[in-house]
């Protein structure tokens, strides 16, 4: 029999609000506005270059490790350094601009509206974030999803990042839960599944990469599409 929670927490980029592809069509808008195609092949480069180094960049900051503020502008000023071009203006301009802009795109994650009602009639939701206030809600509210979650749990509040446990502990103390009673739906494997298992909460994990899975720390559950999680809850 399924395990019956009482409450789910959500993760939000990539899980429900589609970052790679919102972030994808804003850097092309202004990767042709800053005539960045005499230093690149073609866009793909551009953004492939920017997309590992983004990568990269989250998961030290989810260590604690640098700030935001470093990594908005690492992340702009590292393709264009693959180029011999050491522009640190170019990279703060394009870094604010990013930030600026990005929260209007409302590209979702496949179904994600279709789960949120159906989860919303049942369960209180929380969103449990590591992006910046500011842009995650403005993010929530060009795409309508604010009014789904009962809280809002974003990593500069609780002071403390996914994975580290205390984020998980702070929604739990919102809700005024029990980690046994509550479940994680997300899509990054190191800071949303492992971070709910440092705090004791069940987890599924959305894996639409087809990502290798840990047999060491293996997810609660795995599903490759968010109507799954109907099967589930």
């Amino acid at each position: 029999m399924v395990r019956k929670y009482k409450y789910v927490f959500i993760d939000l980029d990539d899980t429900l609000w589609d970052f790679h592809a919102n972030a994808r069509v804003l850097l092309e808008e202004m990767y042709n506005e800053q005539k960045l195609g005499q230093y690149f092949k073609n866009f793909d480069e551009y953004f492939n270059i920017y997309a590992k180094k983004n990568l990269e960049l989250w998961e030290i900051y989810g260590k604690g490790e640098i700030t935001k503020e470093f990594l908005n502008i690492e992340r702009f000023k590292h393709p264009m350094l693959q180029k011999g071009i050491d522009d640190h203006e170019l990279a703060v301009k394009t870094g604010d601009q990013f930030l600026e802009l990005l929260p209007s795109k409302t590209k979702l994650i496949p179904y994600a509206i279709e789960l949120l009602d159906y989860l919303s009639a049942k369960y209180p939701l929380t969103i449990v974030s590591n992006g910046f206030v500011d842009v995650q809600y403005k993010k929530m509210r060009s795409s309508n999803l604010e009014h789904y979650f009962d809280y809002i749990v974003l990593s500069e509040a609780a002071k403390a990042l996914k994975p580290n446990k205390r984020i998980f502990e702070y929604a739990l103390q919102l809700n005024n839960a029990d980690a046994s009673e509550a479940i994680m739906i997300g899509d990054s494997f190191e800071a949303d599944i492992r971070g709910a298992q440092n705090a004791q909460i069940d987890q599924i994990f959305l894996n639409l990469k087809s990502a290798e899975i840990n047999p060491i720390f293996r997810p609660t559950y795995t599903i490759k599409r968010l109507e799954e999680v109907l099967e589930i809850l």
